[in-house]
């Protein structure tokens, strides 16, 4: 590992870490979306990833960004989205979880993730976690401060095969202190024929989690995290069926 006190990814994040839409929204829900983008920037070489791989779901979370962003123009609601690859820093993981800059994963080594010096680590913290957090964090004490009601949701996609196993599962609500919040949605749900979940295909973790312990329960604000199996969110017509399933329980 390299000792050194400057990173070698210096000037490579351009773009800004975040794009907030609806700022000014009076809904009570803000939208989150952390993995929104599969952008890396073109100096690190997809990470060492082949073509194939830097397009899949270790990436980003296929069809989340669709989904969140017509949710957004339904409800009117605000949407923080992350403009930057999972892969280079994980937002819905604390700074120092083992998986918050990924060597692996799933069956895909990271060959851009591994013997990074610490100087590296923190500049990603710093140029792209500590931005949208720091927003997010500023969105939801300014809601507060005005006395005014505050939801948080993340929305995010899963792969139907997982280390080769087939997933049924459709949809999955998770959460950790918003159980009613999050009933009120699975029994909406549940009135389409869909194959959906409480706490699957993931369980909410205050060591593997971001968005719903940090910016929701610890905070006393209802938060939820929408998983929904990325196959059915290929194609307009499935975004805008998955957009009217979940936009009147939000």
């Amino acid at each position: 590992m390299r000792a050194c006190t400057e990173s070698v990814e210096q000037g490579l994040y351009t773009r800004p870490a975040y794009t907030l839409s609806r700022e000014d929204s009076e809904h009570p829900l803000i939208l989150v979306c952390e993995h929104a983008s599969r952008f890396i920037p073109p100096a690190l070489n997809d990470l060492g990833l082949n073509a194939d791989a830097a397009r899949q779901h270790i990436a980003w979370d296929i069809g989340a960004l669709a989904l969140a962003e017509r949710l957004s123009e339904t409800l009117g609601a605000t949407l923080l989205a992350a403009n930057y690859s999972r892969l280079l820093i994980d937002l819905n993981r604390p700074r120092h979880a083992p998986d918050s800059i990924p060597p692996q994963s799933e069956i895909y080594q990271v060959p851009g993730n591994q013997q990074l010096d610490e100087a590296t680590r923190e500049h990603r913290r710093q140029m792209l976690f500590k931005p949208f957090h720091t927003r997010l964090q500023t969105l939801i004490d300014e809601r507060v401060a005005q006395g005014r009601p505050v939801r948080v949701v993340g929305i995010h996609s899963f792969t139907p095969v997982y280390y080769g196993q087939q997933r049924p599962l459709e949809a999955g609500v998770l959460f950790g202190e918003a159980r009613q919040y999050a009933q009120n949605v699975l029994d909406g749900l549940a009135r389409h024929p869909l194959k959906v979940a409480g706490n699957q295909p993931y369980k909410i973790d205050p060591l593997g989690d971001m968005t719903v312990p940090v910016h929701g329960d610890a905070r006393g604000l209802q938060a939820l995290l929408i998983e929904v199996r990325n196959d059915l969110l290929r194609t307009p017509e499935n975004i805008d069926r998955w957009a009217g399933y979940l936009a009147p329980l939000l």
